[in-house]
């Protein structure tokens, strides 16, 4: 009766060691999970708040391109239309040079 009673303990016994192994390995499973889970959840606001600072500053620079390209291109008009008048005057000069030599030349 006594070894029968020390099998059942030992078996008891062994039972019971499986059973906490067992849990440990379900903790540490689930351990695991929970600190994947808060690293994912930190490397995705790392990446939005990334992604919403480089939009800004993609923002303010493409305006301050814009005035800049406006503030050129309104220069150059200026400066295309003086040409123009500019050109303008001298050809009408030079058609009267011309119209008073053929004058000129005619009498």
């Amino acid at each position: 009766m006594k070894s029968k009673l020390a099998a059942m303990l030992t078996a008891a016994f062994l039972s019971f060691t499986t059973m906490a192994f067992c849990q440990n390995a379900g903790q540490d499973v689930d351990k695991a999970a929970k600190d994947t889970g808060h690293a994912t959840k930190t490397a995705a606001q790392d990446t939005a708040n990334g992604t919403d600072k480089a939009a800004h500053k993609t923002g303010s620079v493409t305006k301050g391109a814009a005035k800049k390209t406006g503030d050129a291109t309104k220069d150059a008009a200026k400066d295309t239309g003086h040409a123009v008048k500019t050109g303008a005057k001298d050809t009408g000069k030079g058609v009267k040079k011309a119209a008073v030599k053929t004058a000129d030349t005619v009498k």
